[in-house]
């Protein structure tokens, strides 16, 4: 910190010259204005149309029309949100539209900041995302915004997940829902959600924008694809997506073939284990060893004398997630059990994270844990990080109140600057010095009495905790210390926006997880700023500053009085786990008791010093995960550029035929002695025969040829096949043929390759006792493997192709003379397994087990459709996300 003051002194301070640079622009925006005021609605929607076409045309650049494009998104929202933006939301817009950062303090009003910057590139015609973090918000954002939009002559569209299924909105005045008790929610009237990605400006959440990614590569017919190229994002709340969120996984799966009910048991065997004796518990890492006496132990429970031999690694894997759902992850604090389900908690907003699932059998060990039904594994179809996701726009942009402490991440992951926006009104929060106790009953103690003054004051206070446990408890500490309060977390999320409208009120006590943290506005009641406006106490210091500072953020908005203070003690997992004890010595030795605080900077410092620690460590392992990902990323890129030229091509032919000629040489070269030049003409008839019929003539023909023409003779022969079965199933029906024969093998060695990968992935930390880079070695055996894919694809589609059945179905249609239409469509489209989408684990958020073991079809069995295909290339991968 000490280096980046003085270089700051030597040279200035970036931010404040990024901040002079923005607001250099003003002046032409502001010298619009009275010109803009005096157009009438129809010339402002006019006007609109003419730099539209501008742009498209490449006549205008969006940087040259940046002046008047603001000043028209400033009148817009002047006419409909009777708001007219300020010149620093203007600034905060610029940063916006050049692919930047934009951090602003809570209450300056971002979701106002993103119109100008979304209208103006909107102008392109590519279309305009803006991501938020949960579907009110997407909501709540479109439909307020959608009015701007609107008289600037802008469609807006909204995606959201409607009870776990994918549903599209489009803002229409003329609409009205009368559902909603803000009625502007009530105009946004329901589409498909194709048509809402192709409006000027689309709203919606990460993960649905992340899904609708993954689906639209998943379809069979490039119309069911719902996006458009990925042009331009805004991120509302951008660190909690792309920081907090980015370890993520966004996956689309379905049932694998079986599920266990060893967890139960694994659960049992786990809870009687004893710490120090049986395992080492790691909370840092959040990881737990096994022992000589643990591993023992588990031997004589399970009967067997090496739970290490072959075939039991499975085992033993299990064993370790079941304890470490037993030592490590605790009910109401990592997640809470609903309806006989386990949800997961976020640990950074507090909210449930309905759909999702820890990975690799963690979740299953939570279930088999606390006794409830286990949900079958999964196999996985599709994944993609938030990180690799949103890295796929041709620009990126963020807002948040808290980027700063994150400026590294974002410019080193993303290739994201941060620019810190002023404020409209000077802050006058008071922050004030933390509360150190030595006791986390001291501290609570400590806690209902300051909140029982300010009630009786009069002074809002809203308190933060960071878990659900610890929310409930201390509502039980001050329910003994009858103040009377409402309660906020998880559990009770959905009188979220009424709980936090009445937050300022005079004498409001709120308890609150990191729920209130994010999207929210605490309007302070009348006659509040002079009893000293809204008091934030956070009762325990999160392992990031940024959220802390979220905490903080709620107070002091748009120049309110307010102040801020967090409540400490040396119990506190964070101080307990980074350093308590030399705190706690340094306490004792001043003779400090549990109920008296101190207040030193040497311990505030200390404090600060285990959230950087903390940060860093949680950096190292993302930017680790990213370049791991990486990986897979480019593998993905090839896949899905490979499997959309397919969706688009109306003529695969000629690439099969190639597939076809390569897979002839091959089976030549496999087949003649390399000394020799001998050819064993009969095994290359066999083989050949396998890939295509073969009659008598084309052998008679092989046999008088020189096997330097053998590749030449059986391509011509294909060729003839190919003539002959488009005479039999028409060109449209064989080029459908084609296109799903190409696909579905794509697909299935798709799944193949995610399952290869996370093997390789789980294993190859390995490599690093050998003096070898792991990280190397993950690239150098992926990309032979990836080799190994592209290879059999072929192979595979050449093996297939005049194997493939073609079915006519029934139509309602008729032609001219009343005869049925027969629509040709392959048997391969025949769907044969229930997927299911989820975020954060690898186990589908619903899996739905087989009728019966008389429906059984194993994964290298041939698929029952007739497509010749095993299973695991056919049919399992037809899953109803897959079919659009």
């Amino acid at each position: 910190m000490a280096v980046t003051t003085y270089i700051n002194k030597m040279l200035g301070d970036p931010n404040a010259r990024e901040v002079k640079r923005l607001s250099a622009r003003l002046g032409q925006i502001n010298a619009l204005e009275d010109a803009t005021k005096k157009l009438s609605d129809k010339q402002i929607k006019t006007r609109t149309e003419e730099l539209r076409k501008l742009v498209q045309e490449d006549k205008k650049s969006l940087d040259s029309i940046l002046p008047e494009a603001f000043a028209m998104a400033r009148e817009g929202a002047r006419r409909t949100l009777k708001q007219r933006h300020f010149d620093v939301q203007l600034m905060g817009g610029m940063a916006l539209h050049e692919g930047k950062i934009a951090e602003m303090r809570t209450g300056e009003g971002k979701t106002l900041v993103a119109t100008a910057p979304v209208y103006l590139n909107a102008l392109s015609g590519k279309g305009v995302h803006v991501v938020t973090v949960n579907d009110y918000l997407a909501r709540r954002d479109a439909g307020w915004m959608a009015q701007v939009y609107h008289a600037l002559g802008m469609t807006t569209g909204v995606i959201v997940s409607d009870l776990g299924t994918p549903a599209g909105f489009m803002y229409d005045p003329e609409y009205d829902s009368k559902e909603h008790s803000d009625t502007r929610l009530n105009h946004l009237k329901p589409v498909t959600r194709q048509e809402a990605y192709r409006a000027d400006i689309t709203y919606g959440t990460n993960n649905e924008f992340g899904f609708d990614y993954l689906r639209d590569n998943m379809v069979d017919d490039v119309h069911k694809m719902v996006q458009r190229p990925l042009n331009y994002a805004i991120v509302d709340e951008v660190d909690s997506i792309l920081i907090d969120e980015a370890r993520t996984p966004l996956i689309i799966s379905a049932p694998a073939e079986e599920s266990t009910d060893k967890y139960y048991q694994f659960a049992r065997i786990a809870k009687q284990l004893k710490e120090e004796r049986d395992y080492a518990l790691d909370e840092k890492m959040r990881a737990v060893s096994l022992t000589d006496e643990g591993i023992a132990d588990i031997e004589k429970a399970l009967g067997v004398d090496n739970v290490y031999e072959a075939g039991r690694i499975d085992d033993v894997h299990h064993i370790e997630q079941a304890l470490k759902a037993a030592a490590v992850f605790k009910r109401d604090r990592d997640y809470v059990v609903r309806e006989g389900e386990v949800i997961i908690v976020d640990e950074f907003t507090g909210r449930l994270m309905h759909g999702r699932r820890y990975s690799e059998g963690l979740h299953q060990a939570i279930e088999a844990k606390e006794g409830v039904k286990i949900q079958q594994e999964s196999l996985t179809l599709a994944t993609i990080t938030f990180q690799n996701y949103f890295r796929l726009y041709d620009k990126l942009a963020g807002m948040t109140g808290t980027a700063a402490t994150e400026a590294e991440e974002f410019g080193k992951i993303y290739g994201l600057g941060v620019v810190t926006i002023p404020t409209h009104q000077p802050m006058v929060r008071k922050d004030l010095p933390d509360r150190i106790y030595k006791t986390e009953v001291g501290k609570f103690k400590a806690v209902a009495a300051d909140v029982k003054e300010r009630h009786a004051a009069g002074q809002p206070v809203l308190l933060g905790t960071v878990s659900i446990e610890k929310n409930e408890l201390l509502s039980r500490i001050l329910n003994e210390a009858k103040v009377p309060h409402t309660l906020l977390n998880a559990k009770n999320n959905e009188q979220e926006a009424q709980i936090i409208a009445d937050a300022g009120q005079k004498g409001a006590v709120t308890l609150a997880t990191n729920i209130a943290g994010r999207g929210t506005d605490i309007v302070l009641g009348e006659g509040v700023a002079d009893l000293g406006g809204l008091h934030v106490l956070g009762t325990e210091r999160h392992e990031s500053r940024r959220i802390d500072n979220q905490l903080r953020g709620r107070a002091g908005r748009q120049g309110d009085a307010g102040s801020s203070q967090f409540y400490v003690s040396l119990e506190d997992d964070l101080m307990r786990i980074f350093g308590g004890e030399r705190i706690a010595n340094l306490m004792t030795s001043m003779g400090v008791d549990e109920d008296t605080p101190i207040e030193n900077k040497i311990v505030s410092r200390s404090i600060e010093s285990a959230q950087k620690k903390v940060e860093g460590h949680n950096f190292d392992i993302r930017k680790q995960l990213v370049e791991y990902d990486d990986v897979m990323n480019r593998h993905r890129e090839v896949v899905y550029a490979r499997r959309r030229l397919a969706l688009e091509n109306q003529n695969l032919r000629p690439e099969i035929e190639r597939m076809l000629a390569d897979e002839f040489k091959a089976v030549l070269a496999a087949h003649t002695d390399v000394r020799t030049e001998v050819v064993d003409e009969d095994k290359v008839l066999e083989v050949i025969g396998a890939i295509m019929p073969l009659d008598q003539a084309v052998v008679d023909e092989l046999h008088k040829d020189h096997h330097n023409q053998w590749v030449e003779t059986l391509s011509g022969y294909a060729s003839h096949l190919y003539d002959a079965r488009e005479q039999q199933f028409t060109p449209d029906g064989m080029r459908i043929a084609e296109r799903l024969t190409y696909m579905r093998i794509l697909d299935g060695l798709w799944i193949e390759h995610l399952e290869a990968m996370d093997g390789l992935r789980e294993g190859i930390g390995l490599r690093a006792i050998g003096q070898r880079e792991p990280l190397v070695e993950y690239k150098r055996e992926g990309f032979k493997l990836f080799q190994q894919l592209l290879a059999i694809l072929e192979k595979e589609v050449a093996g297939v192709i005049f194997k493939v059945t073609i079915q006519a179905h029934q139509h309602h249609e008729h032609d001219a003379n009343g005869v049925p239409i027969k629509p040709i469509e392959t048997a391969i489209t025949k769907a044969a397994a229930q997927a299911s989408i989820s975020s954060g684990g690898e186990e589908p958020a619903k899996a739905k087990p087989k009728k019966s073991a008389t429906d059984k079809v194993g994964r290298n069995d041939l698929c029952p459709c007739g497509s010749g295909l095993k299973y695991k290339k056919c049919g399992m991968i037809n899953a109803p996300q897959h079919r659009g």
